[in-house]
């Protein structure tokens, strides 16, 4: 069985969470290409004290010019603040590494296109991570809208939605502060989760109008003063895409303000004919609707069918690790070539065309209409 080397930089909760999935390798069923991580770079050694526990692991280091250059690792997971992401991404793709990025793919639409710009150009095997949609959920809707039992689809939803920002006592960290996370605030932590299934869909937006709030303005700084916090809390995208020549409202929506809502994905298409919706926040259940005389909106319970089959009896409900660990296993497939009709993970071309979708609702808030893309 070949093996695929991984090395983590940024060992915080994703990376945890990367190690996660990859100690549970063995419950994908006939996978394969085995993901083993070797080695992980962070700037906190306490952080890199809690890899010592995982075998595989032969390099811990707080300098990632040794774990980008190491013969140890094929590719590189990276989650690190926004701002960091242009120039770390490429030093990755030029020592000849393989790349599995967190979103947004750069603190703004430049560096997104100089990351995806310099991919293409040294043929390295890049995509953005959204976990998501790998939840059986997500799948069943996209294989619902693929059936065409919809007709004419006439409407979209889609967003993520977190209460995070709802505690103001809470201290400020570098999502909410432009300098690291860009001025696109919330759209770029969020936004990608939003868009990534409409977007492989084939919905790209073509114009846009944006009502981005900044609430909570002031933050405790941790050291017993106040911070200020400069970056959009909450994002409501009104935009139209092209459905087989007819323009569709789609709403996008990403909030960091949203009372109640620990971290819900939701999605909702709507046909002349049927309709589809799931959210995370009932993790099993699918919603379907038929337009047969009478109208019905069917709810079903789903099990554990995911994208890649596991040892996991279909009865079980799936969480967050088991569609993080899907993601990562179609990352692998389709590095290898073997990914076979199944949903990929983001890739760069994505990641920039959600850029563009939050470069234009930066300039509709600005001027207050719709912004074409």
């Amino acid at each position: 069985m070949k093996t695929v080397n991984i090395g983590i930089i940024g060992g915080g909760l994703m990376g945890r969470e990367a190690a996660s999935a990859f100690g549970r390798w063995f419950a994908l069923k006939d996978f394969p290409v085995r993901a083993r991580l070797t080695a992980v770079c962070d700037l906190n050694e306490t952080v890199l004290s809690w890899y010592k526990q995982v075998e595989s692991v032969s390099l811990l280091t707080t300098d990632y010019h040794e774990l980008i250059n190491s013969e140890q690792v094929d590719v590189v997971y990276i989650a690190v603040p926004h701002n960091l992401h242009k120039s770390l991404y490429i030093d990755i793709l030029r020592a000849g590494k393989d790349l599995f990025g967190e979103k947004p793919f750069g603190i703004d639409l430049e560096a997104a296109e100089a990351i995806a710009n310099e991919a293409t150009r040294l043929g390295r095997f890049v995509r953005c991570s959204s976990e998501i949609p790998f939840l059986p959920g997500p799948q069943r809707v996209l294989a619902e809208v693929q059936s065409g039992r919809l007709g004419r689809i006439f409407e979209i939803r889609s967003g993520f939605l977190h209460s995070s920002d709802m505690n103001a006592k809470k201290p400020i960290n570098w999502k909410r502060q432009s300098e690291f996370c860009g001025e696109i605030g919330v759209m770029g932590d969020l936004g990608m989760h939003a868009m990534h299934v409409p977007l492989r869909l084939g919905w790209k937006p073509t114009k846009v109008f944006a009502q981005l709030q900044k609430i909570i303005t002031e933050r405790p700084d941790g050291n017993g003063g106040t911070a200020v916090c400069d970056t959009w809390n909450n994002a409501s995208l009104s935009t139209v895409v092209d459905i087989n020549g007819e323009q569709v409202p789609m709403q996008l929506e990403m909030k960091r303000l949203a009372p109640g809502e620990t971290n819900t994905w939701y999605i909702e298409i709507r046909g002349t004919e049927g309709g589809a919706r799931y959210s995370t926040k009932d993790t099993k259940a699918f919603w379907r609707f038929t337009n047969d005389g009478e109208q019905w909106w069917e709810r079903t319970d789903l099990g554990f069918q995911t994208p890649f089959e596991t040892i996991t009896g279909g009865i079980f409900e799936a969480g967050f690790p088991d569609c993080f660990m899907q993601m990562f296993a179609a990352y692998v497939a389709e590095r290898e070539g073997l990914l076979n009709g199944r949903f990929g993970c983001a890739t760069p071309q994505e990641a920039v065309d959600s850029h563009r979708v939050f470069e234009a609702a930066l300039r509709s808030q600005e001027t207050g209409g719709f912004i074409a893309i």
